[in-house]
């Protein structure tokens, strides 16, 4: 139902990224779809998200999430924030440091970053699409972790399933502005007729030169598109895709 982190899990922090697996949502959403919006009924994606929560020992009522938009906002979660309030917000990344409270992003193919500082126990969660790599998000989301650790450095960064360089196909332009915004080889394969990106590995790319150890960083593998039985996928399967949650608790 749930995939995790070895790093994060060494560290004892609640987390998990989530599979299509062990939910109640019925066609395109079989079964552990967390959003209304491709749609869903409201009922079947709460007790999809109910489940989840209770795989990673959080309460539902305070995982937070908000409306995903493909920029660099990032939203800090304090102990008074109304949850459904915060879920009608724009943001791509969300940060918390009170233990009660859990956040969570959505994805269907996007890159999503979970990030614990271990002096503080400050947390965060990116969506990193192709648009927030090229806008900033993972730079916004370690500034804002930093403030929030008192500037303590000491952060592991868990990188969870996503559409890979094998399907992740796209044009000339969108493969120039990943490459400026993580010039290395390999970011872009040009060894097929059209570009592919490997997004993964851009942000890898970005969480070093912003300082976090290499050691630190781990991939929870998998492709998106490639492994219908597990993830869902926009690539794949369109509008009506599903979507998966990646989430961390202070």
């Amino acid at each position: 139902m749930i995939l995790r982190s070895e790093l994060l899990s060494a560290r004892k922090v609640r987390h998990g990224f989530s599979t299509r697996i062990g939910g109640v949502s019925q066609g395109p959403f079989a079964t552990l779809n967390v959003a209304v919006g491709p749609g869903d009924e409201p009922a079947a994606v709460t007790e999809n998200l109910r489940r989840f929560a209770a795989m990673i020992e959080v309460d539902p009522e305070r995982l937070y999430q908000t409306s995903q938009v493909h920029g660099s906002d990032v939203r800090a979660i304090e102990p008074g924030d109304v949850r459904l309030e915060v879920l009608h917000e724009h943001a791509d990344a969300l940060v918390a440091h009170d233990p009660s409270t859990a956040i969570g992003i959505r994805v269907a193919d996007c890159v999503p970053v979970l990030l614990h500082e271990g002096k503080t126990g400050v947390v965060a969660a990116v969506h990193a699409g192709w648009r927030g790599v090229v806008g900033g998000v993972v730079q916004a989301a370690l500034a804002q972790l930093a403030i929030r650790a008192r500037g303590s450095r000491d952060i592991v960064a868990a990188i969870g399933p996503s559409i890979g360089p094998c399907c992740f196909e796209v044009g000339e332009e969108v493969a120039s502005a990943i490459l400026d915004a993580a010039p290395a080889d390999g970011v872009v394969l040009r060894d097929r007729p059209r570009p592919h990106v490997d997004l993964r590995r851009a942000v890898r790319l970005q969480l070093l030169a912003l300082g976090v150890a290499d050691a630190n960083i781990e991939d929870v593998p998998g492709c998106t598109k490639c492994d219908a039985e597990r993830f869902f996928s926009h690539r794949r399967d369109g509008a009506r895709s599903g979507r998966l949650i990646a989430a961390i608790a202070p």
